[in-house]
């Protein structure tokens, strides 16, 4: 039912999502959710973050178009984004809503709690956390079954993965519809089967600093070199292979020989490090002062700003890469329109539009968004 507080509507817009909080990761939302043609309603509770939220979607989107990686002029783009002066009015008729504030669970809980009574029923409700749990701060709600995590890489319009995270309580169709959505924005949904804490990126992510930490801490490795090790070493490789397939083509003979020589090494490792924790305030303190001075600006955006450039650099220079090594795509369907007549999901930034050579053909497989019960209106 229709929440007291507001109006009855018709239903979330078929086109319109809401992103709540212009941080960094709110901004990137709004980047990628607009430059894929979906129309954005923006709010920020802090009023001078909510007066630049604007300027910094729009400066990300010039240059994204500055690196061809735009279908469309970024002015096109940026008029599809609307901030708003109040949670209500971002929310109105939004067909998904991606939280996107502090990673605190009481301010998600009171958040939330509010989202679920002025949301329309049938609306997503998403959050970007990193770390935290659906279940530990949607439990409660009425609309509960509508709640999910959706963890994006950072930022999204580069690292076109996310994290799709149901708590117990999350239907099926909420899974269903926040992964079609993602499809249609350009981003490779993973569905994890269980909640666990971290998620699966942040708890690799984690493992590799907890081993990394180690070996500056022992004297191994300088934080600069170890840094080296991985842009130039792991990281150019795993940009086109995962870790199972690294190990699968390093050893003749594949990952089932890789394991019988490798294996009982890397479990001694594990051992070594099981009881060690070497995020130690003098750990972290020498890496940081060393990382620091290697950094180009003195402000912390300034460098943030330098990163996602040379990302945008990197996609561009990538732009209509295909692995070699990635399953073929499945067949696309003889027709150019969905079953129930809405139309085929668009691509989002040009330079990710052979992207389902890389997930085995996920665009060909979306769910049909337009056929979920509890969630029907969410045909983005």
């Amino acid at each position: 039912m229709t929440s007291p507080s507001r109006p009855a509507s018709p239903g979330p817009a078929a086109d319109a999502v809401a992103v709540i909080g212009a941080g960094g990761i709110g901004v990137a939302w709004a980047v990628l959710f607009s430059a894929a043609g979906v129309r954005v309603r923006l709010y920020e509770a802090n009023a001078t973050v909510r007066s630049r939220a604007i300027a910094e979607v729009r400066s990300k989107l010039d240059e994204l178009s500055g690196a061809g990686l735009l279908e469309e002029d970024a002015g096109e783009a940026i008029s599809r984004v609307a901030v708003t002066d109040t949670l209500a009015e971002a929310l109105d008729g939004a067909a998904f809503v991606q939280e996107c504030v502090v990673e605190d669970v009481d301010v998600k809980l009171a958040l939330f709690a509010e989202m679920d009574r002025l949301a329309d029923p049938a609306a997503v409700l998403a959050s970007s956390t990193s770390t935290i749990m659906a279940s530990r701060f949607a439990d409660g709600l009425p609309g509960r079954h509508r709640c999910v995590v959706v963890h994006p890489g950072n930022p999204p319009y580069i690292l076109r993965i996310a994290e799709i995270v149901p708590a117990a309580f999350t239907s099926d169709e909420t899974v269903a519809a926040a992964s079609a959505l993602m499809r249609r924005v350009g981003i490779t949904p993973i569905v994890l089967h269980q909640e666990i804490e971290g998620f699966a990126f942040n708890r690799l992510q984690g493992a590799l600093l907890r081993e990394a930490y180690c070996l500056v801490r022992d004297g191994v490795v300088s934080p600069a070199d170890l840094d080296t090790l991985v842009r130039e070493g792991l990281g150019l490789r795993w940009s086109v292979i995962g870790p199972f397939t690294t190990s699968e083509l390093n050893t003749r003979g594949g990952l089932r020989r890789h394991a019988e020589v490798l294996g009982p090494i890397y479990a001694r490792i594990g051992i070594e490090r099981a009881a060690e924790n070497p995020w130690t305030p003098e750990t972290v303190e020498h890496v940081a002062t060393e990382i620091e001075a290697r950094l180009p600006h003195a402000a912390w955006e300034e460098n943030v700003r330098e990163r996602d450039r040379a990302m945008i650099r990197l996609s561009s220079l990538l732009r209509g890469f295909t692995n070699p090594l990635a399953p073929a795509p499945a067949a696309a369907p003889a027709h150019d329109a969905a079953a129930d007549g809405t139309e085929r999901p668009a691509t989002a930034p040009s330079g990710h539009r052979d992207r389902s050579a890389h997930d085995g053909g996920a665009e060909a497989k979306a769910p049909d968004v337009g056929r979920v019960s509890r969630v029907s209106s969410v045909r983005l």
